[in-house]
């Protein structure tokens, strides 16, 4: 049976446990006869392991005495900053937020907030840039970065502030939605909810409660992750064998009466997928205006679940993204870009879950 488990296998494995201090600074390592004969090989491979360990400076093997761990566990406190400006309008930035700040005071790491928490885009948009420019100057550790939207020249902005962090060679994580680059620029680490799953999983829920024609409803300069959930309507619809074309979708303001005039609605076999609850919910009240009655003549649903949205007059279906979860993988991608930056970027997609309530069901 000798041979079957590798040198790095078992390798692996010590380098492991004294990283996770089951053997801590001082401690006595399994003599190698010991060893050898718990993973059946032979002395000489698991010597082979503690002069690599040995090598790399993990332990230090004394002769008559044994192989004694010298790896001092690392205590160091990383600091990161938050460039949350979304947080200004949605509460799932506020969970993600929380749940960033709730993790640090448990980790091995601080978080600077300066905000940009305005309700305004316009303001955001001046704020964000110099707290980026603090944090570079301040050299945190990492930086975790919300795109921001609502915006004109928000796709410009998003990308300046990307390179900035990255040309002062500072770890970055986008969280919630990627920013709008060409093929041939750089790439980033994103952990968001999967926004195209998200946008079939909302047509589908219409589709069955009797809706034969669907619409998407936006703000203009809305995130890249609409683009997402549009794709994931249109490809749902499609495939029921019905169309979703441009003359499907509005981007617009929802208190704007005359533009809201200008979606076609038939009673009882319309559907209204907006790109968040906020939007959703002035939509409404526009339609109640106009005349138009929710769960008689139209159904309608937004994405993030906010707090409100079981409040309203009709309580609005929503999907409800894993905001917790958003922020323990944005750690965990950040602390594995600490160990090295140059590692190819990867993007996260997370399920979410449809929360239905009255506002889409036909009475």
């Amino acid at each position: 049976m000798k041979g079957k488990i590798s040198s790095k296998t078992i390798y692996d494995t010590i380098k492991d446990q004294i990283h996770k201090e089951r053997f801590p600074k001082g401690s006595m390592l399994p003599a190698e006869l010991t060893l050898a004969q718990k993973y059946l090989v032979s002395r000489p491979t698991i010597a082979k392991v503690y002069n690599q360990l040995q090598d790399e400076g993990f332990v230090q093997k004394t002769k008559g005495l044994g192989t004694i761990v010298t790896h001092q566990h690392s205590n160091t406190t990383y600091t990161f900053g938050l460039l949350l400006p979304g947080a200004g309008e949605s509460e799932i930035f506020s969970i993600i937020n929380d749940q960033l700040l709730s993790q640090s005071e448990a980790g091995s790491f601080n978080c600077l907030w300066e905000g940009a928490t305005a309700g305004s885009a316009e303001i955001r948009k001046m704020l964000i840039e110099s707290y980026c420019e603090s944090y570079i100057n301040k050299k945190v550790d990492g930086i975790f970065f919300s795109p921001l939207e609502r915006a004109p020249d928000a796709d410009e902005l998003n990308l300046k502030i990307c390179n900035a962090i990255q040309d002062a060679g500072i770890p970055l994580v986008l969280i919630d939605r990627n920013i709008r680059i060409s093929p041939e620029r750089r790439a980033f680490d994103v952990v968001s909810v999967d926004n195209f799953n998200a946008g079939s999983v909302m047509a589908k829920h219409l589709l069955d409660q009797g809706c034969e024609e669907l619409h998407f409803f936006y703000r203009p300069d809305s995130a890249s992750s609409i683009d997402l959930r549009i794709s994931g309507i249109r490809d749902m619809v499609e495939k029921q064998g019905r169309l979703f074309t441009a003359n499907n979708l509005f981007c617009g303001n929802p208190e704007d009466l005359e533009f809201v005039k200008k979606m076609k609605i038939t009673s009882g076999k319309t559907g209204i997928i907006c790109a968040n609850d906020s939007t959703a919910a002035v939509l409404m009240s526009s339609l109640d205006a106009l005349g138009v009655e929710i769960c008689s003549d139209v159904l309608i649903c937004g994405y993030d679940d906010m707090k409100y949205s079981k409040h309203l007059k009709h309580s609005l279906t929503s999907f409800r993204q894993p905001c917790e979860e958003i922020a323990n993988i944005s750690i965990e991608l950040l602390m594995r870009r600490l160990k090295d930056n140059n590692r190819f970027p990867i993007t996260i997609n997370l399920a979410g879950e449809i929360v239905v309530r009255e506002s889409s069901q036909f009475l």
